[in-house]
């Protein structure tokens, strides 16, 4: 796991102490390594953290089909948008006692799972990551008014795509099929994505 700047961990620290529970938010386009710095803050927090990602909303495979949406797994209309923004509102507002269940995405299968992360009100640090939390459109944009701070993951384009190959291949592709993809789908999302760049509170560069 690739170690964050202190400068960084620093910001989470002053957000920690002045409130009882900060939410943040990790935004980037595919492959711009948003998970693997959820999961490195996780680490460096992990007395008092919980990464919920955004793909958990991932519509179903036989939904995106009936919604003529399987070319375009990934894409805005893809996920169920509602249901992220109600749930970031349930963690914002969680009881003391109260444990709230989010999806899950699971690659292997290609499909979400529900009730996956338990969310204990003891987690000081909730981590979401995924690709539209700074979206101005649609329930996309209640989130970042949920958030404390949201933060764009930015990596060089070569990297990001090559990164993007691998994950398709090592998920089944070849790797004609995975840059077809890339090409035709998950570029057109990284395109809408990288014009949501200037909301971001911090553009955390790898």
């Amino acid at each position: 796991m690739p170690d964050v700047p202190r400068t960084y961990l620093d910001r989470i620290d002053r957000l920690l102490a002045q409130r009882p529970r900060v939410m943040l938010g990790l935004a980037g386009a595919p492959g711009s390594g948003k998970s693997t710095l959820a999961q490195a803050l996780r680490q460096a927090f992990d007395a008092v953290s919980i990464v919920v990602p955004m793909d958990g909303f991932h519509l179903a495979n036989s939904e995106l089909k009936r919604l003529g949406l399987a070319n375009r797994k990934g894409s805005p209309p893809s996920f169920d948008a509602a249901g992220y923004v109600a749930l970031l509102a349930r963690i914002r507002h969680q009881g003391p006692d109260e444990t709230i269940y989010a999806p899950e995405f699971r690659r292997e299968i290609e499909e979400p799972i529900a009730g996956a992360i338990a969310i204990e009100a003891a987690s000081r640090l909730v981590i979401t990551e995924g690709n539209y939390l700074l979206l101005d459109r649609g329930y996309w944009a209640e989130v970042t008014g949920l958030l404390d701070e949201t933060w764009y993951v930015d990596l060089d384009p070569a990297i990001r795509l090559e990164r993007l190959v691998q994950r398709h291949m090592h998920f089944g592709r070849t790797r004609q099929a995975a840059e077809d993809w890339v090409s035709s789908n998950d570029e057109l999302n990284a395109q809408l994505i990288e014009a949501t760049r200037a909301r971001a509170g911090l553009v955390f560069v790898w």
